[in-house]
Protein backbone atom coordinates (compact mmCIF):
# COMPACT_ATOMS: atom_id res chain seq x y z
CA UNK A 1 0.00 0.00 0.00
CA UNK A 2 1.44 3.22 -1.23
CA UNK A 3 -1.06 5.83 -1.52
CA UNK A 4 -4.38 6.21 0.18
CA UNK A 5 -7.51 9.03 -0.45
CA UNK A 6 -9.54 8.97 2.61
CA UNK A 7 -12.90 10.38 2.23
CA UNK A 8 -15.40 11.74 4.92
CA UNK A 9 -18.52 11.92 2.80
CA UNK A 10 -21.39 14.44 3.09
CA UNK A 11 -23.43 16.97 0.58
CA UNK A 12 -22.22 19.96 1.74
CA UNK A 13 -18.47 19.05 2.70
CA UNK A 14 -16.73 15.77 1.55
CA UNK A 15 -13.90 15.43 3.75
CA UNK A 16 -10.13 13.89 2.24
CA UNK A 17 -6.92 13.36 3.19
CA UNK A 18 -4.01 11.60 0.73
CA UNK A 19 -1.23 9.92 2.29
CA UNK A 20 1.60 8.22 1.72
CA UNK A 21 1.40 4.89 3.78
CA UNK A 22 5.28 4.33 2.99
CA UNK A 23 7.28 4.68 6.43
CA UNK A 24 7.57 7.20 6.98
CA UNK A 25 4.05 8.12 6.59
CA UNK A 26 3.56 11.36 5.43
CA UNK A 27 0.37 13.74 4.84
CA UNK A 28 0.26 14.71 0.50
CA UNK A 29 -2.60 16.51 0.82
CA UNK A 30 -5.85 17.45 2.87
CA UNK A 31 -9.11 19.55 2.77
CA UNK A 32 -12.90 19.88 1.96
CA UNK A 33 -14.77 19.41 -1.06
CA UNK A 34 -17.97 22.14 -1.00
CA UNK A 35 -20.73 22.40 -2.82
CA UNK A 36 -23.00 25.38 -3.38
CA UNK A 37 -26.67 25.14 -1.27
CA UNK A 38 -28.07 26.66 -4.17
CA UNK A 39 -28.44 23.87 -6.93
CA UNK A 40 -30.52 20.61 -6.71
CA UNK A 41 -29.11 18.44 -4.94
CA UNK A 42 -28.57 16.30 -8.14
CA UNK A 43 -26.34 18.82 -9.32
CA UNK A 44 -24.42 19.16 -6.00
CA UNK A 45 -23.86 15.35 -6.19
CA UNK A 46 -22.23 16.07 -10.02
CA UNK A 47 -19.82 18.36 -8.58
CA UNK A 48 -18.67 15.72 -5.52
CA UNK A 49 -17.92 13.36 -8.63
CA UNK A 50 -16.09 15.99 -10.53
CA UNK A 51 -13.97 17.22 -7.98
CA UNK A 52 -13.06 13.50 -6.84
CA UNK A 53 -12.09 13.09 -9.96
CA UNK A 54 -9.61 15.46 -10.25
CA UNK A 55 -8.24 14.45 -7.10
CA UNK A 56 -7.57 10.96 -8.13
CA UNK A 57 -6.01 12.70 -10.87
CA UNK A 58 -4.08 14.93 -9.05
CA UNK A 59 -2.67 12.44 -6.58
CA UNK A 60 -2.91 8.60 -8.29
CA UNK A 61 -4.27 7.02 -5.14
CA UNK A 62 -3.99 2.99 -5.12
CA UNK A 63 -6.61 2.66 -2.74
CA UNK A 64 -9.66 4.89 -1.53
CA UNK A 65 -11.32 4.50 2.25
CA UNK A 66 -14.81 5.23 2.50
CA UNK A 67 -16.07 6.08 6.05
CA UNK A 68 -19.18 3.95 6.19
CA UNK A 69 -22.46 6.03 7.03
CA UNK A 70 -23.34 5.37 10.95
CA UNK A 71 -27.47 5.62 11.04
CA UNK A 72 -28.85 8.49 12.95
CA UNK A 73 -32.01 9.84 12.65
CA UNK A 74 -30.96 13.38 11.16
CA UNK A 75 -32.31 15.14 8.53
CA UNK A 76 -29.35 15.43 6.31
CA UNK A 77 -29.12 11.77 6.39
CA UNK A 78 -30.41 10.91 3.06
CA UNK A 79 -27.83 13.34 1.78
CA UNK A 80 -25.31 11.80 3.37
CA UNK A 81 -26.39 8.54 1.71
CA UNK A 82 -26.54 9.95 -1.48
CA UNK A 83 -23.01 11.66 -1.47
CA UNK A 84 -21.61 8.62 -0.30
CA UNK A 85 -22.87 6.64 -2.90
CA UNK A 86 -21.49 9.08 -5.80
CA UNK A 87 -18.49 9.27 -3.98
CA UNK A 88 -18.31 4.92 -4.19
CA UNK A 89 -19.83 5.20 -7.68
CA UNK A 90 -16.87 7.57 -8.62
CA UNK A 91 -14.62 5.26 -7.06
CA UNK A 92 -15.52 2.44 -8.88
CA UNK A 93 -15.85 4.18 -12.05
CA UNK A 94 -12.46 5.90 -11.92
CA UNK A 95 -10.93 1.91 -11.24
CA UNK A 96 -9.72 2.69 -7.49
CA UNK A 97 -10.05 -0.15 -5.14
CA UNK A 98 -12.70 0.93 -2.05
CA UNK A 99 -12.37 -0.18 1.74
CA UNK A 100 -15.44 1.43 3.98
CA UNK A 101 -14.76 1.44 7.85
CA UNK A 102 -17.32 2.30 10.32
CA UNK A 103 -16.51 5.18 12.73
CA UNK A 104 -16.05 2.69 15.57
CA UNK A 105 -13.60 0.54 13.58
CA UNK A 106 -11.72 3.80 12.88
CA UNK A 107 -11.21 5.03 16.62
CA UNK A 108 -10.82 1.35 17.92
CA UNK A 109 -7.98 1.22 15.20
CA UNK A 110 -6.66 4.87 15.85
CA UNK A 111 -6.75 5.06 19.86
CA UNK A 112 -8.01 1.29 20.78
CA UNK A 113 -11.37 2.58 22.17
CA UNK A 114 -14.05 2.32 19.85
CA UNK A 115 -15.69 5.31 21.56
CA UNK A 116 -12.71 7.58 21.51
CA UNK A 117 -13.65 11.00 21.45
CA UNK A 118 -12.72 13.69 18.38
CA UNK A 119 -9.88 15.03 20.33
CA UNK A 120 -8.18 11.81 20.91
CA UNK A 121 -8.68 10.60 17.14
CA UNK A 122 -7.30 13.68 16.21
CA UNK A 123 -4.00 13.30 18.47
CA UNK A 124 -3.38 9.87 17.32
CA UNK A 125 -3.51 11.19 13.35
CA UNK A 126 -1.31 13.78 14.50
CA UNK A 127 0.88 11.52 16.30
CA UNK A 128 1.12 8.80 13.24
CA UNK A 129 1.51 11.57 10.61
CA UNK A 130 4.17 13.50 12.89
CA UNK A 131 2.12 16.58 12.93
CA UNK A 132 2.62 19.91 14.48
CA UNK A 133 -0.30 20.97 14.15
CA UNK A 134 -3.95 19.78 13.47
CA UNK A 135 -5.36 19.42 10.19
CA UNK A 136 -8.54 21.29 9.33
CA UNK A 137 -11.31 21.64 8.93
CA UNK A 138 -12.78 18.53 11.27
CA UNK A 139 -13.91 16.49 7.88
CA UNK A 140 -10.66 16.74 6.47
CA UNK A 141 -8.98 15.48 9.92
CA UNK A 142 -11.53 12.62 10.26
CA UNK A 143 -10.74 11.46 6.25
CA UNK A 144 -6.85 11.46 7.16
CA UNK A 145 -8.37 8.81 10.21
CA UNK A 146 -9.49 6.58 7.94
CA UNK A 147 -6.96 6.69 5.61
CA UNK A 148 -5.38 6.02 8.05
CA UNK A 149 -6.98 2.69 9.68
CA UNK A 150 -6.76 1.41 6.29
CA UNK A 151 -2.95 1.15 6.64
CA UNK A 152 -3.00 0.10 10.15
CA UNK A 153 -5.26 -2.49 9.06
CA UNK A 154 -2.80 -3.80 6.55
CA UNK A 155 -0.11 -3.77 8.85
CA UNK A 156 -2.50 -5.98 11.41
CA UNK A 157 -3.27 -8.30 8.36
CA UNK A 158 0.30 -9.03 7.08
CA UNK A 159 1.43 -9.24 10.72
CA UNK A 160 -1.57 -11.91 11.16
CA UNK A 161 -0.03 -14.02 7.74
CA UNK A 162 3.82 -13.74 8.58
Amino acid sequence: MVRVLGIDPGLAKVGYGVVDTTDPMTLLACGVIRTRPGPSSGERLVEIAQDLRQLVEQHGPQLAVVEKFFFYRSSNTIAVVQARGVVLMTMAHLRVPTLEYAPTQVKRTLTGDGHADKDQVLNAVMKALRLEHPPRPDDAADAIAVALTAKFHQFHDDQQQG
